[in-house]
């Protein structure tokens, strides 16, 4: 029995060698032939360069298209999708997504919506106002801030980290500090000064402050005019366009 079994044994590492070795043997020539196919394949020079990050920075939703205006800002990686509009002399800064699904957005003139900030619309607002949201001209909106279906009205501050919620309204000349919190419906009067969560009335602005408001709107805009000379204000493609049609003898 003894006898029997070391024959067992070595016919069975002879055949679990020989399929081992045959298997070794198949991935050396797979991977033979893989590096050769890959030799021989040679990307042409006149290949388009693609980018498959999966970003798009303009998304249409239906019948809906977001509108930019041309000598408005808006940063390489912000996403704006559906019913939003960029005004003359806007920015919209990196990282930002503008989400007009399902009611309108508006950025006014010389308004800029910092880093990091989403803004969005409801479909109708519980307090009965308007569900669309408006940012209104020469209105800075501080970074990481969310908007949601509220009003801004022209020359006002919204400081960074702050969350205006649906139906809510900041009149003409006002501030709110960073870190604060508007309720629904909650309306802040114009020329006040609101922080807290929830946002109560601190102080009355001062005129020199007023004043400061769109000054520091035109600065961003300035900032931003610094940014946009980076980029080619149109695109690359019709260069593409010219070669292949030059490649089919076609006349330009």
């Amino acid at each position: 029995m003894a006898t029997l079994g070391r024959l067992s044994r070595r016919v069975i590492a002879t055949t679990l060698s020989g399929h081992l070795s045959r298997h070794q043997n198949h991935n050396l020539i797979r991977r033979s032939l893989a590096t050769e196919a890959q030799a021989a394949i040679k990307e042409s020079p006149d290949r388009v360069k693609w980018d498959y990050r999966g970003q798009r920075q303009i998304i249409p939703l239906g019948q809906w298209a977001p509108k930019v205006a041309v000598d408005a800002y808006v940063a390489p990686n912000v996403v704006l999708a559906g019913q939003v509009t960029v005004y003359d002399g806007a920015s919209v800064w990196n990282g930002a997504v503008l989400r007009g699904d399902l009611n309108k957005i508006t950025i006014g003139f010389c308004s800029s919506i910092q880093e990091k900030c989403v803004v969005h619309a409801a479909w109708s607002s519980p307090t009965g106002l308007p569900a669309e949201t408006l940012v209104d001209r020469y209105v800075t909106v501080g970074a990481y801030s969310l908007l949601r279906s509220c009003t801004i009205e022209p020359e006002c501050i919204i400081g960074q980290h702050s969350i205006l919620m649906e139906g809510s309204l900041v009149e003409t000349n006002s501030i709110l500090e960073a870190g604060s919190v508007l309720p629904p419906g909650r309306r802040i009067p114009s020329g006040e000064l609101w922080a807290g969560n929830p946002a109560r009335f601190v102080r009355t602005l001062t005129h020199e402050e007023i004043k400061e408001i769109p000054r520091l709107s035109a600065a961003i805009n300035d900032l931003a005019n610094a940014h946009h000379s980076e980029f080619l204000p149109y695109s690359t493609v019709y260069l593409e366009v010219e070669k292949l049609k030059k490649s089919f003898g076609i006349s330009i």
